[in-house]
């Protein structure tokens, strides 16, 4: 099963309205506007990652039990969707009461993105 779109159908990328911005560090997508930034301080398979409300340009895969530092989740990696590189996982649900904050969040590794402060 191919991964699902999160993104409108069309040959390019979603743009996202002007402002600070992170983007795919392997082909500058757009990815989530700054104020979608939840924290900084989680962890992801590679060191430090980003919670994000919401994010655009994305492909998700299957989802699955994933057993975190916080307890059990359901995940769902996600790409980008231009390039295909991975960028980290989606919140489905979690199991635990203190962790449902989380659901339908997304966590993007910081080293998979860079922040474009979209100054002209």
């Amino acid at each position: 099963m191919s991964p699902t779109p999160l993104t409108l159908p069309s040959s390019s990328p979603h743009p996202l309205p002007p402002g600070p911005h992170y983007a795919c560090t392997t082909c500058a997508t757009p990815l989530a506007l700054q104020d979608e930034l939840v924290s900084r301080s989680f962890s992801g398979r590679e060191g430090r990652a980003f919670l994000l409300r919401t994010v655009v340009n994305v492909t998700m895969g299957e989802a699955h039990e994933r057993n975190l530092l916080t307890g059990l989740h359901i995940v769902a990696d996600i790409h980008c969707a231009t390039c295909a590189a991975p960028l980290g996982w989606a919140y489905l649900r979690a199991m635990e009461q203190g962790q449902k904050y989380k659901e339908g969040k997304y966590i993007v590794e910081r080293n998979r993105v860079g922040k474009d402060n979209d100054w002209s």
